[in-house]
């Protein structure tokens, strides 16, 4: 066989290496390819419309790219960054906020769509530096664990409690069944809504 057909011999610290080259790689590619297409996606300024609506009790004006979404309002524009992006794609709840007392993925939906509406963010839900009950209760019932998910499980928590002040077992794992933990707290996520209809019904009494 010819000699320089042979296959050259890669040592393990070369093998090593090029592999780690490559992981790096593919973590590199794709957030520059995202900050490309999100450049791409926002048209000029003078293209974005004026919208009218009410973000944790405060009365906001402010211009929107037609394809904004609302979490992109909230985060890129408002600077909310409770409202967390996970999937982008409607599915996971990572984004959850309250419209008009409705939960909703704020991922799925045109910033347009909330001109004149309420939104509550997990922002809007202490009272200065006082936690909610809901937080309150998520803290000490241990409902969490990367934390990720948290403000939109708390928000459709929010939710669920405000249509259900008293919800079995089954009524909240309905009510948060659209809300995914990907470090699988779900037993210590239903104990903190049980734990904060608890704390919210003895607040109002």
């Amino acid at each position: 066989m010819d000699e320089s057909k042979k296959p050259k011999a890669i040592s393990r610290r070369k093998f090593i290496k090029g592999v780690g080259t490559g992981i790096v790689g593919t973590y590199v590619v794709p957030s520059a390819l995202s900050a490309i297409g999100k450049e791409e996606k926002k048209g000029p300024k003078e293209d974005w419309i004026p919208i009218s609506l009410t973000v944790n009790g405060k009365k906001v004006r402010v211009k929107v790219e037609p394809r904004m979404t609302l979490a992109e309002l909230l985060r890129e524009e408002l600077e909310l960054t409770g409202t967390k992006v996970v999937c982008n794609r409607g599915e996971c709840g990572g984004c959850t906020v309250v419209l008009d007392g409705k939960a909703v993925y704020s991922c799925h939906i045109l910033a347009l769509d909330a001109d004149g509406k309420e939104v509550l963010t997990v922002e809007g839900l202490m009272q200065g530096e006082a936690l909610h009950p809901l937080q309150e209760a998520f803290w000490e019932k241990d409902g969490l664990q990367c934390g990720f998910c948290t403000p939109g499980q708390i928000m459709a928590a929010y939710a669920l409690l405000k249509r259900r002040p008293r919800p079995s077992v089954e009524e909240i794992k309905e009510g948060m069944s659209g809300n995914l933990c990907r470090c699988a707290a779900y037993p210590k996520i239903i104990e903190s809504v049980q734990a904060a209809a608890e704390k919210m019904a003895g607040r109002s009494s």
